[in-house]
């Protein structure tokens, strides 16, 4: 079996996710191909579009979502997901049951006693009138029917037991708003499907898919990692027949898809600026391809990143206008100005080009 060495992985990675050469997409198309961006930070997705895309236009992404395409909900992992309407309607279903399970092992001493199928009657009664609500609301009201529960904790689970999205302008470029929720059948005007019988899983079979084309090749622990499924080995034994396998030098055994880009380990990777939680790094669970063990806490941590030669080698910030780089290893100067170059057109896109400064701070020792 062909083994991967980490840069071979690496420059597939970067293929896969639009980072190798910027893509000729649409903001819509990037979304679908990339499976959602993480979205919890609500200003993120707009950076991650930006290092990807070679013309975006952040209004664009705004659009999307003001006119119901793209949404905003928890999905993958039980963390807030920007999706395409026609993925979220898709995926939700198949992810029921792994968001209930993660809200119950923050909260099961707090539900104690709440049947779940009761509160889920009730929160779909409680947001039936189709007005928006922070979690918060939707808690304390569900609290009337159960007084001894933390309403948190309700108002968690009511959003994990139904499907419902985040509206504008909350995820708005440079628009400031608390997450408001409706039910996600509400805002797109269509149902949402049940989960499918026991037995069928094409969905499944639809995430493996997907899932390889935008981080492939990848070990199904990766694929656990990435949208928090359990039950996704029987799909990926449904496709063998579609796919190839290779292994890591660990010797972990990858799948992908066998017309899947896996370009040469030597091609040359742009410096690109990645945003808090991009899912270039946590859709893995060997993150090995992308960065170095001894910074792995960095991208759950929050801290924006900078690939430099396809590697995580700095974090960066921006404050007034000027975007400052904090290596984390020692740049060559034909990287330093790479570095900068970069730096001085992402400090452009973020003030509306009204700042192109940026630093690059001493390399540590």
């Amino acid at each position: 079996m062909t083994v991967l060495d980490t840069r071979a992985l690496n420059r597939a990675t970067l293929a896969r996710q639009l980072l190798l050469d910027r893509a000729d997409l649409s903001a819509m198309d990037a979304v679908a191909h990339l499976g959602g961006l993480q979205a919890q930070e609500p200003q993120e997705p707009f950076i991650g579009l930006w290092s990807r895309l070679r013309a975006f236009d952040p209004a664009a992404l705004s659009t999307l979502l003001t006119e119901r395409h793209v949404v905003r909900m928890h999905l993958m992992r039980r963390t807030v997901h920007l999706l395409t309407a026609d993925d979220a309607v898709a995926w939700r279903p198949r992810h029921d049951a792994m968001l209930r399970q993660r809200v119950l092992g923050v909260y099961r001493g707090e539900l104690d006693g709440v049947d779940l199928d009761d509160l889920a009657a009730a929160a779909l009664a409680l947001l039936a009138d189709g007005v928006p609500r922070a979690m918060s609301e939707i808690g304390r009201a569900l609290g009337g029917r159960w007084p001894a529960s933390d309403p948190r904790a309700l108002g968690e689970m009511a959003v994990a037991l139904l499907p419902m999205t985040q509206l504008p302008p909350r995820g708005l470029w440079r628009a400031k708003g608390g997450a408001r929720y409706v039910l996600l059948s509400t805002w797109l005007g269509r149902e949402i499907p049940p989960p499918t019988a026991a037995g069928t899983d094409s969905v499944g079979h639809l995430l493996v898919r997907r899932y390889l084309a935008a981080f492939g090749p990848a070990a199904t622990a990766d694929l656990r990692a990435w949208c928090g499924l359990a039950g996704l080995p029987a799909a990926v034994t449904a496709l063998r027949d579609e796919l190839v396998t290779f292994r890591d030098e660990r010797g972990r055994k990858l799948i992908d898809l066998a017309d899947a880009p896996r370009p040469d380990p030597e091609t040359p990777a742009p410096v690109r600026f990645l945003p808090a939680f991009d899912n270039a790094i946590l859709g893995y669970d060997d993150r090995s391809r992308i960065i170095d063990d001894a910074h792995r806490l960095l991208s759950v941590a929050g801290e924006r990143v900078v690939l430099v030669d396809g590697r995580v080698a700095a974090t960066w910030s921006v404050e007034s206008g000027t975007v400052t780089v904090s290596p984390l290893r020692a740049f060559s100067r034909s990287e330093r100005a790479a570095v900068t170059e970069q730096g001085q057109a992402l400090a452009s896109f973020l003030s509306d080009n009204e700042s192109d400064r940026a630093r690059v701070g001493s390399s540590p020792r």
